[in-house]
């Protein structure tokens, strides 16, 4: 949006559901760049609109994000058949309010965008506007133009994968802050033991590199070989800057060189131990951060 039309009417209406545009295309493709990129094409396709006509701007509006982040979804599965190394969403900070949300905070865990991505790109759509943003049914339909039979099918299928393979028994925001603190002081105190005692013992460690960065290829699983991975990184590491931050709706680790973010580390703790860790070390993908983008819808 240029500053030229930055003060006109149809610039207001589109400011006015710019967080929830951006939040269902960052839920529906993980990537913070291809959110951005899309509600930029929604902007686009609204100037260039009959506004006169369009009764409801924000089913309008939703309904050009929802359709276009399939496009981009379908192409980019077939990008990351060629991706080095596993394939892991951008981290993104949260606003505080959104992260006290618990439902809301959930929708954008690393844990559940890694879920999303085994959805097909349908089923994905139909599970953020439906479980998400509370969209009908019949809504869904108009937008994706389904039968409502086909969409509540969708619907069903998509939430009995999302369930069946999103952690359960989750920790709360104190906890998870707590086990967060406890991870790095034993990771920079180069603590084995204290370490050990934080992980599952099926703890599963997933990186993303792209391979432009140093990092495993491959998901390192088991409490004894992720801890000693840690501490070998965490030997290397003097000279970082080390900060807890609010990344993806709960308690994360970020590492800046000077004021570079070139690692961030997200946790799912369940009963007071890490499931599974995400480190993202893929220059790329740490953009948001760098410029202290957050998400508030």
């Amino acid at each position: 949006m240029t500053g030229a039309t930055a003060g006109t009417p149809e610039a207001m209406v589109f400011e006015e559901h710019r967080m929830v545009l951006f939040g269902v295309a960052y839920r529906m493709l993980g990537s913070v760049t291809d959110a951005e990129d899309v509600v930029q094409d929604a902007w686009l396709r609204w100037t260039a609109a009959d506004r006169s006509s369009i009764e409801q701007p924000r089913a309008y509006l939703v309904r050009i994000v929802t359709n276009t982040s399939l496009n981009r979804l379908r192409s980019a599965q077939v990008q990351r058949e060629s991706y080095v190394g596993p394939w892991l969403p951008e981290p993104l900070l949260v606003a505080p309010d959104i992260a006290e949300n618990v439902e809301t905070a959930e929708s954008v865990s690393m844990a559940v965008l890694v879920v999303l991505e085994t959805l097909t790109p349908l089923e994905r759509a139909v599970f953020v506007l439906h479980e998400v943003f509370g969209y009908s049914h019949g809504e869904i339909a108009a937008s994706l133009g389904r039968s409502e039979a086909g969409v509540r099918q969708l619907a069903h299928r998509a939430r009995e994968h999302v369930q069946a393979r999103r952690p359960r028994f989750a920790a709360d925001r104190q906890e998870q802050r707590r086990v967060t603190e406890q991870f790095l002081a034993a990771c920079v105190g180069g603590d084995l033991g204290q370490l050990m005692s934080l992980l599952a013992p099926g703890v599963r460690l997933v990186s993303d590199s792209g391979g432009k960065a140093k990092a495993p290829r491959r998901i390192i699983t088991g409490a004894d070989k992720v801890a000693r991975f840690l501490l070998a990184v965490a030997g290397n590491v003097v000279g970082l800057r080390i900060e807890i931050a609010n990344v993806n709706g709960a308690p994360g680790i970020v590492g800046f060189d000077g004021p570079v973010p070139i690692v961030v580390l997200s946790f799912d703790v369940v009963a007071g131990q890490v499931q599974a860790l995400y480190l993202v070390n893929n220059p790329d993908k740490l953009n948001a951060l760098a410029v202290g983008a957050q998400l508030r819808r």
